[in-house]
């Protein structure tokens, strides 16, 4: 037995999250699907991030347990072969048998794109978020700042969420405005259901106007959902990547 660790690209437009559900096709479910009939066994792939509904990656993280002798680096044509065009691997490789992808050190990097122009543009409309209004950046950018570092994220949390702890690290909140686009970039040590949406949404509320950069420590402060703003929408949202300390 050994275990094989993937990572995956997806455009999530029609899938219902990562997580197997009851009421549709979830990434999960296709890996699972795809590997049991090339595998002829039965594999439940672990993934290292759980993505909502409508969210992309372009580098999440898989393992898989098997006993096939197919090496490692040759899994990603084999497998493919079989997936449809929205979900694809990017690489493969073996990893130690304890190896698991939540519960190993590692950061995340998310973006958050907003399509920022007076009208909509329709190749944009499934990878970003469009708004027409103006966006103050600099502002968005001392609003960032006060993200960075270990906080109780509670505020920014969905209020659904059963975690044992709000707490959580941020190392780096980066926007960047590049022709119609505003790019937010997320680094951090794990995450919270919808907290970068969350995040992303209260940054939009300060690059409007309607909350100022120092009202971010106010909320941290909180600790209560409604004193956040609102959750971007998941088609913005896309996992860059993930990088293990190990």
């Amino acid at each position: 037995m050994k275990r094989i660790m993937l990572t995956v690209a997806y455009d999530g437009t029609n899938y219902h999250g990562w997580q197997i559900q009851k009421n549709g096709e979830t990434i999960e479910g296709v890996l699972n699907r795809c590997l049991s009939e090339l595998l002829q066994e039965n594999i439940e792939v672990i993934g290292a991030s759980r993505t909502d509904s409508g969210v992309h990656a372009l580098g999440n993280v898989a393992v898989f347990d098997t006993n096939s002798r197919i090496p490692a680096e040759k899994f990603p044509y084999a497998l493919n072969a079989r997936l449809p065009e929205d979900i694809k691997v990017r690489c493969a490789r073996e990893v130690a048998p304890d190896f698991h992808p939540r519960h190993c050190e590692s950061r995340k990097t998310y973006e958050y794109r907003i399509y920022n122009a007076p009208f909509p543009m329709p190749v944009k409309r499934l990878y970003s978020y469009f708004s027409y209004t103006p966006y103050d950046i600099e502002k968005m950018r001392e609003a960032a700042a006060y993200f960075v570092g270990t906080h109780d994220f509670h505020s920014f949390c969905s209020a659904d969420a059963q975690v044992e702890s709000t707490v959580r690290q941020v190392d780096e909140v980066t926007i960047e405005k590049k022709d119609e686009e505003i790019i937010i970039r997320v680094t951090g040590r794990g995450f919270l259901y919808n907290m970068v949406r969350i995040m992303a949404g209260t940054l939009m509320e300060v690059g409007r106007g309607h909350r100022m950069p120092e009202n971010i420590p106010e909320i941290l402060e909180a600790k209560d959902r409604s004193a956040a703003g609102t959750t971007a929408p998941a088609c913005g949202l896309t996992l860059i990547k993930i990088q293990y300390e190990v």
